[in-house]
């Protein structure tokens, strides 16, 4: 936890810990204050972050919210640094950063990888991918000299990786070096240096891939977007290419893998609630949602700016300032989600939908891919390793150096029920 803001008084600016660390205790004492607070970036930026459910609602569909980063009054005036950790949520180009128009076209472009149907086909595939790696964390742990295997690197970050990259077209031999540059580019407790040299190191690997499709074109997204920019140049710009490259890769990894391993160490220490799916009282898409909601992939996601004063549960945000949505404290908003939003309860009544996976014309596209993975995977898991448990307690594990992420960077676990 973050002692410096846990000693700020109830009139200073919430100070966000670098290092990430667990989210939930500080996100109850802000939203105890109110739904919209005042919060210092790294590098001293002032900002702001959208908590309770309602107010964060509102604020993803409000028309005078932007996503373009013309719109950043602070790195608009060259008071943000090259290497400020949090610069690429800002300046990259593809969907996460365009309105209007441009936001209509990108994600046309990209929607034609994530219809139902395209979905539904991939099911075949993720099940066999999930098999495979289940034997592969079975002989991890079976050569480990304390039986001990690591799930979130053997399991539930290769599952999403090898769909999304399957999707794009991207060769197995980069999946461990995207999946590093990944986590450097949602680090925020890194230096300028850096994360300079992430976005270099990322974009140099992307126009590679981009490089080999556009040599070698096959049925994968990275072919059909060289394809579009191909046929009309105003379509989809070299910049854009890569840019969405980049953030189909963090957005369709980083999320799934924090959701799964978010979900395993929730059914882990709350043997209740995975008693009631493995017996048929409960399903293992109201798991995937619960998860969602109770322990979100993502914390507090970079930005949106107000085009002009935005006055939203009573707190005025200025105009141009970078606002972060706060998903892990809506998620357990009392009042969205009841007095027990604290509780982890897969037969909860989920009329106060959550906002994990966005909401408005920012919707995450890949939303039924990660529903589909997470649940194929949670039945599969457990299917085979029942008496699955952590090798470590919880409160051990170590946290994702970020505030944007929201997990454990290791998942350590035990198959089996070791009991003489």
């Amino acid at each position: 936890m973050n002692t410096t803001s846990v000693n700020a008084s109830a009139d200073q600016p919430h100070r966000l810990d670098r290092t990430g660390g667990c989210p939930h205790a500080d996100n109850a004492r802000l939203l105890a204050r109110g739904a919209v607070t005042p919060v210092v970036l790294p590098g001293e930026v002032e900002g702001m972050a959208v908590l309770g459910h309602d107010a964060l609602k509102e604020f993803l569909a409000h028309p005078d919210v932007a996503k373009n980063a013309q719109h950043f009054a602070a790195l608009q005036a060259g008071e943000i640094a090259d290497g400020w950790p949090l610069k690429t949520f800002a300046t990259v180009q593809g969907m996460t950063t365009a309105d209007g128009a441009d936001h209509r076209r990108l994600r046309s472009l990209m929607g034609k990888a994530f219809t139902v149907g395209r979905v539904a086909e991939l099911r075949p595939r993720i099940e066999a991918l999930t098999a495979s790696l289940l034997d592969g964390l079975d002989q991890a742990a079976a050569t480990a000299d304390d039986g001990v295997a690591d799930l979130r690197k053997h399991f539930a970050m290769p599952l999403p990786m090898g769909v999304i990259c399957e999707l794009l077209g991207v060769d197995p031999e980069y999946h461990d070096r995207l999946h590093h540059l990944s986590n450097q580019i949602v680090a925020t407790d890194i230096g300028p240096e850096q994360a300079m040299a992430a976005n270099r190191d990322m974009v140099e690997v992307l126009g590679a891939v981009a490089a080999a499709r556009a040599k070698e074109p096959g049925d994968d997204l990275t072919t059909a977007l060289i394809a579009a920019r191909e046929e009309n140049g105003d379509r989809l710009s070299p910049h854009e290419l890569i840019g969405t490259l980049m953030l189909t890769i963090i957005a369709g990894h980083e999320t799934t893998l924090n959701l799964i391993t978010n979900a395993v160490r929730a059914l882990c220490t709350h043997r209740d609630q995975l008693a009631l799916v493995r017996s048929g009282q409960a399903t293992w898409a109201a798991v995937v949602e619960e998860t969602l909601r109770w322990d979100s992939p993502v914390s507090y996601f970079p930005f949106r700016y107000p085009t002009r004063d935005l006055t939203l549960d009573g707190t005025v945000i200025p105009k141009g300032t970078p606002v972060l949505a706060g998903y892990s404290a809506a998620g357990r908003d009392k009042q969205a989600h009841g007095h027990d939003a604290d509780r982890f309860d897969i037969t909860r009544d989920h009329a106060a939908r959550h906002l994990s996976l966005g909401h408005g014309a920012h919707y995450c596209m890949g939303a039924p891919l990660a529903r589909m993975e997470a649940t194929i995977a949670l039945e599969q898991l457990f299917a085979r390793f029942p008496d699955l448990t952590l090798a470590v307690p919880e409160a051990q594990l170590p946290r994702h150096a970020s505030f944007v992420g929201n997990s454990v960077r290791t998942l350590p676990v035990r198959l089996r029920d070791q009991t003489p």
